[in-house]
């Protein structure tokens, strides 16, 4: 079935339930269910349909539509897609809320992103009320089997937009700024990000004959929520998430759910290779594994020992599959790092610091766009009030990733590095000056500087430089402490080192290089306090 044929996600999803209305779409797991405290099972796209349709006529009845928007704190429920295919319905947009973040990332998300109404698990609804208050966003905060209230005036502030151009989404995603920007995400965004991985083939061709996915990413990034979800719709297939990944059950879940394919990050190979080989371990119905990261050094030992191939991927909440590239033909290059060939339906370059072109086989940064008439199709709308940073990521017709790239004269791609001041820890993107602006509320810093250092599991880990009047180990403890309470927890810095002075340029700005070769220098010495022991997601 081919999503961009129809106006809406919600549209696609009908269309699928009349389809196929006895398959399964949703599947809970017994642990999963177990975690979040609701009904385990699968659920039917009919049933599923005559749940959506409900829903989007009690949000009608309460005067939700086009222009509104609706958070969305609800983990990897079930309720999470339902309620978004109920509002994209209506023309409604959501706004996904990380569940990790805390009171001064709340205050800011709400502030920005301005939403009617948030639909949020009761154990989160105080903490999302005081965040709104502190935002001046006077809204409800309701539990998804509550009855929604009235939207609050003067709610329509999403762009006017008709049919697939309509906003479907803000998802928001680190930057270099500071603060998070808000992508705006139009249903063609989903819909086109659907039919690309239907229409992968190769080691990662999914057929209409009942394919199960199973993810343990969070819905509130692109690659479950534009990725996993639509091409389950895509094929009529059904999509177990998971809570989150555990290592030890993880392939008890992938037996459970009788998945034929699955998702992962980096992080998740490195983690079952370290298990105990056994004889179960090829006993699973998988073909293939779709992700980013996997460490070059494992990946021939992993397909080797599990029996089915990780097809490596890039993309970016910005482009979502509009510039996507992927290793999944039957000639990758395995334990290379290796991305694969760019399709026809994407134009690139790779360019130096001047904005030159750089000959093949040598780095540079990747700027992409869609072939053909419409370049930016696919990609994310806008940043959401940022047109200065929208101009700037289009400037001279391409979109400027900030990762730096190499491409072989044979086509294949290979990630090197990132240009953006980006930590990497376990697949979320850390900005370094966002962390510094929250330290800095702390009263006893009177400066801090972020940088990433070394991780063998997580590739990155968070390290501090700050400044305060009477250092100790048990200061640092406190201020790892009290970083819980602001932030998720894995921006919390892992090691903190208590410096008189940061490295600073002449216009008093951090030195980014110096920063972390300093920051590298004082954990390798043994004078940084490790903290990273208190870096567990906090559970409601």
């Amino acid at each position: 079935m081919k999503l961009s044929d129809f106006d809406s996600v919600y549209d696609a999803f009908a269309a699928a339930a009349r389809r196929w209305p006895a398959r399964p779409m949703l599947n809970v797991l017994e642990a999963t269910a177990r975690v979040y405290g609701i009904a385990a099972g699968e659920i039917p796209y009919g049933a599923a349909l005559a749940q959506v349709d409900a829903l989007a006529e009690r949000f009608t009845a309460a005067g939700y539509g086009p222009g509104m928007r609706v958070a969305l704190l609800l983990e990897n429920r079930p309720s999470f897609f339902l309620t978004w295919l109920a509002l994209n319905r209506l023309g409604a947009s959501v706004v996904p809320i990380n569940p990790d973040l805390r009171a001064a990332e709340l205050e800011y998300l709400i502030g920005h992103a301005e939403p009617a109404l948030i639909v949020a698990i009761p154990a989160r609804a105080d903490e999302l009320r005081a965040a709104a208050e502190a935002a001046g966003i006077a809204l409800s905060v309701i539990a998804p089997d509550e009855a929604p209230p009235a939207p609050r005036p003067g709610a329509e502030v999403a762009d006017a937009a008709e049919g697939p151009a309509r906003e479907a989404a803000v998802l928001y995603t680190s930057g270099t700024t500071g603060q998070p920007k808000g992508c705006v995400l139009s249903n063609t965004y989903f819909l086109d990000s659907g039919d690309w991985y239907a229409g992968l083939g190769g080691i990662a061709a999914l057929s209409e004959d009942g394919e199960r996915m199973i993810t343990p990413l969070p819905i509130f990034h692109m690659n479950a929520m534009a990725c996993s979800f639509p091409v389950m719709i895509a094929v009529g297939g059904c999509l177990t998430a998971l809570d989150r990944f555990h290592p030890r059950s993880w392939w008890d879940d992938v037996r459970a759910a009788r998945a034929t394919c699955l998702h992962y990050l980096g992080v998740m190979p490195s983690m079952l290779m370290g298990a105990p080989e056994g004889a179960s371990d090829r006993d699973h119905s998988v073909r293939f594994g779709f992700g980013a990261g996997v460490d070059p050094k494992l990946q021939a030992d992993f397909e080797a020992r599990f029996g089915f191939p990780l097809v490596e991927a890039w993309a970016m909440t910005e482009t979502g599959a509009g510039a996507a590239i992927s290793a999944h033909t039957e000639d990758r290059l395995v334990g290379q790092a290796c991305l694969g060939h760019p399709t026809e339906a994407v134009e690139l370059r790779i360019v130096d610091d001047a904005g030159a072109d750089v000959a093949p086989g040598q780095p540079g940064e990747l700027l992409i766009r869609r072939s053909g008439p419409d370049p930016r199709l696919g990609f994310f709308t806008c940043y959401y009030k940022n047109p200065e940073a929208t101009a700037e990521a289009w400037e001279g017709g391409y979109f400027h990733t900030g990762d730096i790239v190499r491409q072989q004269a044979d086509g294949n791609m290979f990630f090197v590095d990132r240009k953006k001041n980006v930590i990497r820890r376990s697949g979320e993107n850390i900005a370094a000056v966002e962390v510094e602006s929250v330290l800095m509320r702390h009263p006893e810093i009177t400066a801090a500087g972020v940088a990433p250092v070394p991780d063998p599991v997580r590739g990155d880990e968070v390290f501090a430089c700050l400044a305060v009047a009477d250092p100790s180990p048990e200061k640092a403890q406190q201020i790892a402490q009290w970083a819980l309470t602001q932030m998720a927890y894995y921006k919390v810095p892992g090691y903190i080192a208590f410096v008189d002075t940061l490295p600073l340029t002449a216009t008093q700005k951090i030195q980014r290089a110096a920063l972390k070769t300093l920051a590298t220098e004082l954990l390798a010495a043994g004078k940084a306090h490790d903290t990273t022991a208190l870096k567990k997601r906090q559970v409601a």
